[in-house]
């Protein structure tokens, strides 16, 4: 029994120490996985370039009266008429509105009444005090007595005098229940109706004079910025390009709008052609200055620990690395970089969110 099953354990055993043995060998014997390359990202690219040279920007706006009034009474009243509307041309002197009259015409009677009563009592006094300047120059009564007699009748004419002003008062309040227009113009809203007891100085119509026209635009601080102190801007119709005008600036806003930011700036329009009506939508054209400094896409720009930055492409080793900028200025479009770039510098336009430093990079084909 014992001679039987020693060969066989031996035989296990030597099985056992060859696979001791041979594991390392046959570890290093399997084939080693390869390495991955390294990742080579697609990103679009711009070559930038210094700016500098003048450009040509262009805004829209309407054409609006270079003046407009508020037509109101300058008395209280129950509007009875109103003799125009909306879009109606007005001329001078004409007629607007008007105030029922009773309660003025009333008071010019009750005021005519009391000046009939004081030149009464004036013609009296003065009578009074011929005759008694008579008596006095013949020594019938005193001086003293004569000069309170001639006192009354100063106070007589003073009476009158207050009565004759209240009487133009009157007269004037009876015809300021006529509203008329001062100057010709377009009627551009009302803001009363027959029938309704409107305040004094409560607007009845705005009118557009027709002495000018302004082109008006919403101008973004930039550009406002960097337009010239005497621009030459070009007018013309939105519908209709042929259709052109000169204008001046005449009126820039001191304050800007606070939902958008942007500064109300009005241009008298030269000589306008008669298609430029009151409300109609014009492009206003103007030469600036080019921005100084470099512009990059605004798609372009990233951040680092510092602030602003961008991916810089270096063209030897195809590979990106982060550079810091200083940005001068900005829109949604583009930015203006004063210190960090050179010209010819390529930076990364997109992608910039997915890029690490010393990535390999792949110029997409169209890229500049």
């Amino acid at each position: 029994m014992s001679s039987m099953t020693s060969p066989t354990f031996g035989r296990r055993i030597l099985s056992v120490v060859l696979g001791i043995c041979l594991a390392p060998w046959l570890a290093s014997c399997q084939q080693a996985e390869p390495e991955l390359p390294p990742e080579i990202r697609p990103v679009r690219v711009v070559v930038v370039e210094s700016g500098g040279a003048g450009e040509s920007v262009a805004l829209t706006g309407r054409v609006q009266a270079e003046t407009e009034i508020n037509l109101a009474f300058r008395v209280d009243g129950r509007m009875v008429s109103r003799a125009v509307g909306v879009g109606d041309t007005v001329r001078a002197g004409q007629e607007i509105a008007r105030l029922n009259p009773e309660n003025e015409e009333n008071a010019l009677r009750a005021a005519e009444a009391n000046l009939l009563g004081a030149r009464g009592l004036l013609s009296e006094a003065r009578a009074n005090e011929s005759r008694n300047r008579t008596l006095l120059a013949q020594n019938f009564i005193s001086q003293a007595a004569f000069d309170r007699i001639a006192q009354q009748a100063n106070s007589a004419q003073a009476q009158v005098d207050a009565a004759q002003a209240q009487v133009m008062i009157a007269r004037d309040r009876l015809g300021y229940t006529r509203l008329s227009a001062d100057a010709g113009g377009v009627v551009t809203a009302v803001g009363a109706e027959p029938g309704e007891v409107v305040q004094a100085g409560r607007m009845v119509v705005q009118l557009a004079r027709q002495e000018g026209r302004d082109a008006v635009f919403d101008v973004p601080a930039p550009l406002k910025d960097a337009a010239p102190r005497n621009p030459e801007i070009t007018v013309t119709l939105a519908s209709d390009s042929k259709i052109s005008a000169k204008g001046r600036v005449r009126e820039v806003s001191p304050r800007a709008d606070p939902a958008t930011g942007a500064f109300r700036v009005r241009v008298g329009l030269i000589d306008p052609p008669a298609a430029m009506r009151l409300g109609t939508t014009v492009t206003g054209r103007m030469e600036v200055a080019g921005t100084t400094g470099i512009e990059i896409p605004s798609s372009a720009l990233t951040r680092n620990e510092q602030g602003p930055a961008v991916w810089v492409v270096d063209p030897k080793t195809e590979t990106v690395a982060l550079r810091a900028i200083e940005v001068s200025n900005s829109d949604l479009a583009r930015v203006v970089v004063g210190k960090g770039l050179e010209n010819g510098d390529i930076v990364v336009s997109a992608g910039v969110q997915a890029l690490r430093p010393g990535q390999k990079v792949r110029l997409l084909r169209g890229a500049k």
